[in-house]
């Protein structure tokens, strides 16, 4: 596939494959995604704004340059929020292709990091040379501050101009807690939002810190996605019974409103309202219990996005869409094309038959 080269949220040649529940695949333009929806559906999107979360400093033990990229928190919901998880790289920026960016300086428990306004210290070294536990130092509305005004969006090489914030925000952005845009939500304006109170689909939210895509290390993208805090409105809990009670379908925006739903409903499948912090990777052996179809981007396979769409649908369903998407062009990224999935019956057999397979059996997606 192709990557998407220009921040442009909405192009009008935008393309969408869809696929059904029988694996049937068919082209449509993006902006007529409504059209696949009926009636009842509940379609839930992900209202995080993206913060600035890539920092330009210096490591001071030993003088060198860097790039902190913010990853990752437990909460967003307390008074502290001066700690993160942050993956950290040397010398250079977004123009290099991540995987061939530089390792930083070695880091260690107890250093300091000059991050433009900012003086923040490594608490821990997370199992990586890259990967570190950040504490920033000062009160909360200075690390704030500083954060608005000395970081950038997290960008990567396929897109040559800087990003600007407003390139990364969707139209329904609220709490700032996103380290990369949730951009399946790209895919929605207030016209698209009004469309879908005109067929009689409800509309809801939940916000969820997404995390990065990449942090150009194989083995470290293994661990991908990191966790993940989010909160469920108790106005979305009851949307989403009123709409199962109906026969309606549960329709994801993006694979972090299937993540936080998905840990949300545990089990039982019930989504209570409330605060929570989304652990593991949903795959093709995890047994979906609340999301009936998802609107995400292309992804590549092997990504931990991709291996969520294998919860949905079969590998022999994937590997064909795959084959479409490269013929006919479609872009990938988080300016790219998209796609839609129909969970299937063939799908849940494979993630029983994975589940069956594992010591532990069947299990849901939450960890415990």
């Amino acid at each position: 596939m192709i990557a998407a080269d220009r921040p442009i949220q909405r192009p009008p040649e935008a393309k969408l494959l869809a696929i059904d529940p029988v694996g049937h695949l068919r082209h449509v333009r993006r902006d007529t995604f409504i059209d696949l929806l009926r009636p009842g559906d509940l379609v839930i999107a992900n209202d995080a704004a993206t913060l600035p979360a890539s920092l330009r400093g210096v490591h001071l033990p030993s003088g060198g340059a860097i790039e902190v990229r913010l990853a990752g928190w437990r909460s967003f919901f307390g008074e502290d929020v001066s700690q993160f998880a942050a993956v950290v790289f040397g010398s250079g920026d977004y123009r290099t292709p991540t995987e061939r960016r530089p390792l930083p300086p070695p880091l260690a428990v107890g250093d300091r990091l000059m991050l433009g306004p900012l003086s923040a210290a490594i608490m821990d070294v997370l199992g990586h040379p890259r990967l570190v536990l950040l504490q920033f130092e000062g009160p909360t509305d200075v690390i704030w501050a500083g954060i608005a005004r000395h970081g950038r969006p997290i960008q990567y090489a396929h897109i040559a101009a800087p990003l600007a914030l407003w390139d990364v925000w969707t139209v329904i952005a609220g709490p700032p807690v996103a380290f990369e845009p949730p951009s399946a939500g790209f895919a929605l304006n207030w016209r698209a939002l009004e469309a879908l109170r005109a067929r009689g689909v409800c509309f809801a939210t939940i916000t969820h810190a997404a995390g990065i895509s990449s942090t150009g290390d194989d083995e470290l993208d293994k661990r991908l996605p990191l966790e993940e805090p989010y909160e469920i409105p108790a106005t979305t809990a009851r949307a989403i019974a009123l709409a199962r009670a109906r026969g309606g379908r549960i329709v994801a925006i993006g694979t972090t409103v299937v993540r936080a739903l998905e840990h949300a409903g545990g089990r039982d499948g019930i989504v209570r309202a409330g605060a929570g912090l989304a652990t593991g990777r949903i795959d093709a052996t995890s047994r979906l219990s609340v999301v009936d179809a998802i609107l995400s981007g292309t992804h590549e396979p092997g990504s931990s996005h991709y291996e969520l769409l294998r919860a949905f649908a079969d590998e022999a369903t994937l590997n064909r869409a795959d084959e479409e998407l490269r013929a006919h062009g479609y872009r990938t990224h988080e300016f790219g094309d998209a796609i839609w999935i129909e969970r299937n019956a063939s799908a849940m057999g494979d993630a029983l038959a994975g589940a069956l397979g594992r010591p532990e059996g069947l299990r849901g997606t939450r960890e415990t």
